[in-house]
């Protein structure tokens, strides 16, 4: 396996390859769900890349940036286990400058949910996705679902620069109690991953409640809050895949999203 930290070297052996390349962008800390991408990239591709970069640009003050889980010996370990061809490490001076351009995410689909919440981070995420595209020259990228919101922001910006690059949308990983795999989950001590449960467990009773014949969102929403009592909701949504709000179930056309705080730690999922 092959490491890089400059953007131009790491950019002159991706093309110079003359084959099909799948590229995973992380930001470390990799577990099931990213070694999920991995392979699928591996099997789709002649070549598999990998860069692992805490993007400081997507952080709002005041949250997890020095503390976000660095483990870079041991996840440079697991790439070489996983047959990844080439490891992009870069530094936040390689990647940005002082005054450089910066891209902004949409009105309104980068500016409600996860937008609303996080003001300004997807400007930061579509910046560093569209200069790691750009530098990896890849064929076919890999995210997945559980950011899907993040997810759907990429595949329109690919779309809308007319980049050259298929995003792929791989399915959520899930821990064997039904929990979202997250880089963030370390920060849970027992009693909060216990409590956590309850965000899986909130949208698989949504998808009961639907395959029961129910698509009133405010009905499933009371669903919901049942098996959410415990937590610090930040918000429960329902849109269809174009991130428009919907009131009713669009049968497969909709997603339901949930945000909620154990103590500190902030996670994510949907359906």
């Amino acid at each position: 396996m092959k490491i890089f930290k400059s953007a131009e070297e790491f950019k002159n052996y991706t093309k110079n390859l003359g084959k099909s390349i799948g590229f995973v962008p992380t930001m470390g800390a990799l577990h099931e769900g990213h070694m999920s991408l991995i392979k699928r990239a591996k099997e789709e591709n002649d070549f598999c890349i990998v860069s692992i970069f805490v993007n400081p640009t997507q952080f709002l003050p005041g949250e997890d940036l020095s503390k976000y889980p660095r483990r870079l010996e041991a996840d440079s370990k697991l790439c070489e286990l996983a047959g990844v061809d080439a490891l992009f490490l870069p530094t936040p001076e390689e990647m940005y400058e002082e005054d450089e351009p910066s891209i902004k995410a949409p009105n309104r689909a980068g500016y409600f949910l996860e937008g609303f919440v996080r003001p300004g981070h997807f400007d930061g995420v579509l910046t560093v996705v569209m200069k790691l595209l750009n530098i990896s020259g890849a064929s076919k990228a890999y995210f997945g679902q559980k950011d899907a919101q993040q997810l759907l922001l990429i595949k329109q910006m690919t779309k809308r620069y007319f980049m050259d690059v298929e995003i792929v949308e791989c399915q959520i990983v899930r821990e064997k109690e039904g929990l979202a795999m997250s880089s963030r989950n370390v920060y849970l001590d027992n009693e909060q991953k216990k409590a956590s449960l309850s965000i899986s467990k909130s949208l698989f009773a949504a998808g009961a409640t639907i395959g029961a014949g129910e698509l009133d969102c405010k009905k499933i929403e009371g669903k919901m809050r049942e098996e959410l009592k415990e937590l610090d909701v930040e918000y429960i949504a329902f849109c269809n895949r174009q991130f428009k709000e919907i009131e009713k179930i669009e049968l497969k056309n909709s997603i339901i999203l949930v945000a909620a705080r154990l103590g500190a730690t902030r996670l994510i999922d949907n359906i």
